[in-house]
């Protein structure tokens, strides 16, 4: 079972979509489900980011959902100062792949959901379109670790991110880069979405 950290000084955020696909959706899904205010000024726009007033269903995002059993249930926070997003986990035996350390495809779910909480700094939800991941060293069960987000370049609905997972000595496990698209929500989920 993945045991969480309890965060340092970051500001807590809500749990929402990210794992791959639904990035920030699942941030923002709640149970039961609320109506869920957006920061975002109101003004039309041809790329349909504001989302200010969207009920959302459960959150069942593998990586974040709250709802999802099964799930990992990270908890990100965001750093506002560094303009990034952090999550300190450790891992259980449940997410085993070489013997004492994680799988990689585990690694890369981390990675992705925090690639995709970076997108929260600019109240957008955005898609993966591509990511690489960087397996730099084994990343080991049961011990402190720590994934961190930042924005790289935003051009149009492109957002550019990248990511890493560190232990507690501060080495980098491993990393990534993604492209994001910026989606309208309610147009490509809404028969996900409560009216």
């Amino acid at each position: 079972m993945y045991t969480a950290i309890p965060p340092k000084k970051e500001a807590q955020i809500n749990s929402a979509p990210s794992a791959a696909v639904l990035s920030d959706l699942c941030d923002k899904a709640l149970d039961p489900p609320r109506t869920i205010k957006s920061p975002m000024p109101r003004k039309p726009s041809s790329q349909g980011h504001d989302t200010r007033y969207t009920k959302l269903q459960k959150n069942l995002c593998f990586a974040c959902g709250q709802n999802n059993p099964d799930g990992m249930h990270l908890k990100f926070t965001i750093d506002e100062k560094r303009q990034m997003t952090v999550c300190r986990f450790r891992l259980d035996a449940r997410y085993t792949g070489p013997p004492g350390h994680c799988h990689g495809g585990i690694i890369a779910t981390i990675l992705d959901d925090a690639m995709g909480k970076v997108n929260k700094l600019r109240h957008v939800v955005a898609l993966t379109r591509e990511m690489t991941v960087e397996y730099l060293k084994p990343v080991p069960l049961h011990k402190q670790l720590r994934v961190e987000g930042r924005e790289v370049q935003v051009r149009g609905r492109t957002h550019v991110n990248v990511a890493e997972i560190v232990n507690a000595k501060g080495e980098v496990l491993a990393r990534s880069k993604g492209i994001f698209i910026a989606i309208d929500p309610e147009q490509m989920f809404a028969k996900y979405v409560e009216r």
